[in-house]
């Protein structure tokens, strides 16, 4: 579970700027941390939730991501140093251009209709992250939440995401027991699902959290940079990239759940994903990361209120 999550504070631009970084303003703030700009290119984020010591480990899935820099098309991000302060994490990365797509759903929910612009750039990135091999130090990786590494034990990715689905259970699944009906009968009807998907191709790096914030783009529209890695970054199928993103692109939006479907239902036909294991694999995310943001016992966040929605939906398969 998530111990803390960074914001924006005059804390950390004293501290960038006590390290010589004239002009330091706040960039951008998510999961994975904030991020300031420091100048000559350079930005400096302050990590959330994530100790020093495995940042060598995402050093090396980033150095892994951008030797496939030529197929990518987009740029992704480059650790050219780290620091620990009061036991938090903080990197020095390259700054990646472009603008946000679009402001999360959370802030400025999206219209009806999902234009071609964001339909697209989703559609090339997907297409180039799946071409980027899944490597032993993505394998190696733990998602957030959980206390180990996800491939941990495991030779296939359906299996290590039904174990991490039961570990996830167990550490609140009371909470969601009241909110989810017949949450034992979902969870082992997700787990046998999982385990009993056959064997896919080769996998590829996992992003996991494909929000519109984390796709820059140029004034036309072309994708120019992925960013924050880690909150659910692995190696695996890349039908689960593809399943997570339709799910996660709209979340609090009026139109949430048509944008769901209409997602998944357009990346089954331009990737040739099966439908349903698509839908068994957000299923799977939300049984994984529902109670990442809860800091009480009711389950208030947004969060976890997302996760019983689409726990408690029914079928999402889109028309064949």
């Amino acid at each position: 579970m998530v111990t803390h999550r960074q914001d924006h504070t005059a804390r950390w631009i004293r501290y960038f700027a006590d390290r010589g970084h004239e002009g330091v303003r706040p960039l951008a703030a998510g999961v994975e941390g904030a991020v300031y700009r420091l100048g000559d290119g350079i930005v400096g984020k302050v990590w959330s939730g994530r100790r020093p010591g495995g940042v060598g480990l995402m050093r090396r899935v980033y150095e892994d991501i951008a030797r496939e820099a030529e197929s990518l098309l987009f740029a992704t991000p480059e650790i050219l140093g780290v620091e620990e302060y009061e036991g938090v994490l903080v990197t020095y990365e390259r700054e990646l251009g472009g603008v946000p797509l679009r402001a999360d759903s959370a802030v400025v929910a999206p219209g009806a209709e999902l234009g071609a612009r964001e339909t697209g750039a989703l559609v090339t990135v997907l297409r180039g992250l799946a071409g980027v091999p899944g490597t032993g130090a993505m394998r190696r990786l733990t998602v957030q939440g959980d206390d180990r590494p996800l491939w941990e034990g495991h030779a296939r990715f359906p299996d290590a995401l039904a174990d991490l689905v039961l570990r996830a259970v167990r550490r609140r699944g009371g909470l969601l027991a009241a909110r989810v009906p017949d949450l034992a009968g979902v969870v082992r009807r997700t787990v046998d699902s999982l385990r009993a998907l056959p064997d896919g191709g080769p996998v590829s790096v996992v992003h996991g959290d494909l929000v519109p914030p984390n796709i820059h783009v140029d004034e036309t529209g072309v994708p120019t940079a992925v960013l924050d890695f880690g909150f659910f970054t692995t190696a695996g199928d890349p039908a689960f990239e593809a399943a997570v993103a339709a799910a996660v692109w709209d979340m609090y939006g009026p139109y949430a759940e048509r944008h769901t479907v209409a997602l998944t239902r357009l990346f089954a036909e331009e990737f040739r994903y099966a439908p349903d294991t698509l839908v068994l694999y957000q299923r799977a995310y939300a049984l994984a990361t529902y109670d990442l943001f809860v800091s009480g016992t009711d389950g208030g966040d947004g969060h976890f209120r997302w996760c019983v929605g689409l726990l408690g939906r029914g079928p999402l398969t889109p028309p064949r």
